[in-house]
């Protein structure tokens, strides 16, 4: 399984950005991960691999719950700070498309938000299958698409601004990607051979402010922030600006921003 284009992409977008990432989207993408844990019926005892660990919230989590938990990522950076967030983990510099594990190594893999940010999620779950056990469990999270009002927020001030997706920036070849609907992330579970898979949505209001929103695409974090940090100065003040008069729709009396948002949730058997 080779990487793709967009996996090189993803790889660069994500490098030395650790410290944004955690100041900014860390908190939101932390919201799936009781539910995750809950589905994955993740307990004491529990052989844990965590694919896309981050800076080590999902790993945390299911080390308190007694689990014996190993945990990958892509980024140096990530695997730093998740290995000095959580010492009782395994924490390891690896990622998708291979893992470096045998054939049904763990009782439950998870990954929150992982198949986001690879180029053929469909042979990602594949290889998620490989290493859980027979009769295992995998649960996973992407982001719902269309997306919720408030994970639009951020693109609509690029729109706004008439900024459109860079060209070297690229995309999931039309062959590997599906629907981010409850139905399309099921399909893709059953597959890639996974068994009783189930999907649901999750909604939440992501509770934040300007600054702390607008501080991870102003240092490049994730598409959007690849997106906002490819323009010359003068159209990222305006990106900026728009951004601001946007907030407007968000904002709780006391400044907070309130931002719905949306995720799939799917988990099924090996």
């Amino acid at each position: 399984m080779a990487e793709t284009a967009f996996d090189e992409s993803e790889r660069r977008a994500w490098a030395g950005r650790t410290d944004a990432y955690a100041a900014s989207f860390a908190k939101l993408c932390a919201y799936p991960v009781p539910e995750l844990l809950r589905v994955a019926r993740v307990r004491q005892g529990t052989r844990v691999l965590d694919v896309g660990t981050g800076t080590g919230t999902v790993a945390a989590a299911a080390c308190q719950r007694g689990a014996r938990v190993t945990a990958v990522d892509a980024e140096q950076g990530m695997v730093a700070r998740a290995a000095q967030a959580v010492p009782e983990a395994d924490v390891r510099l690896a990622s998708l498309p291979r893992l470096p594990f045998s054939d049904d190594e763990f009782d439950v893999v998870v990954g929150n938000f992982v198949l986001n940010h690879v180029g053929r999620p469909g042979e990602a779950l594949q290889e998620l299958r490989r290493v859980t056990r027979p009769g295992g469990r995998i649960a996973v999270t992407i982001w719902a698409a269309p997306p919720a009002a408030g994970q639009a927020l951020l693109g609509r001030a690029v729109q706004a601004a008439g900024v459109t997706r860079p060209a070297g920036l690229p995309t999931l070849a039309p062959e590997d990607d599906f629907p981010r609907s409850e139905q399309g992330f099921a399909a893709l579970l059953d597959e890639a051979g996974l068994l009783n898979g189930v999907c649901s949505t999750l909604v939440w209001n992501h509770r934040t402010t300007r600054e702390e929103w607008w501080s991870g695409p102003a240092a490049g974090v994730a598409t959007i922030g690849q997106v906002v940090t490819s323009q010359a100065p003068a159209v990222i003040a305006e990106i900026k600006e728009h951004f601001d008069l946007l907030c407007g729709e968000f904002a709780s009396s006391d400044g907070v921003l309130v931002l719905p948002h949306a995720a799939l949730i799917a988990h099924g058997q090996a």
